[in-house]
């Protein structure tokens, strides 16, 4: 698996980089507008590391860089003002929208080499690992909190 997660990241380094994006800067974008459909004006930072599995000085980082290109803002949180709610300006939910119709492409000529049941069933075996993983991860935290 941690070939196969190295070669997508391989594969789509250069994808993003053609759109002059990162893959992480990607990430957060595409966190940003799920979190906008579905309702939010905006994620805290904590949030925004927690939907990508990152640590928060990663996310400060890319939140910084993504600032800088005019692609993100950042708002002071409503009800914690020591917290900051980032959110797409109009200039990054363009770029995503752009970049997505493109990555749709890119990921169906990736997984091209898997028929229908193949790709199924790696679907469903990721699915399971996944879960196993949380339910690991929940009973780490539970422990450390004991």
């Amino acid at each position: 698996m941690l070939r196969y997660f190295g070669l997508l990241r391989r594969t789509m380094e250069p994808f993003f980089a053609g759109h002059g994006i990162s893959v992480s800067q990607w990430g957060m974008l595409r966190a940003l507008l799920r979190a906008d459909h579905d309702g939010h004006t905006g994620l805290r930072l904590m949030d925004l590391g927690e939907r990508l599995l990152v640590r928060p000085p990663s996310v400060s980082g890319v939140v910084r860089r993504l600032t800088a290109m005019g692609l993100v803002k950042t708002v002071p949180s409503g009800d914690d003002h020591r917290a900051r709610l980032v959110s797409l300006t109009a200039k990054g939910r363009q770029l995503v929208e752009r970049v997505g119709e493109a990555h749709v492409q890119r990921v169906r000529e990736i997984y091209a080499a898997l028929d229908e049941h193949e790709l199924a069933g790696l679907s469903s075996s990721l699915s399971k690992l996944c879960h196993r993983m949380e339910e690991i991860s929940r009973e780490n935290c539970e422990k450390e909190q004991a």
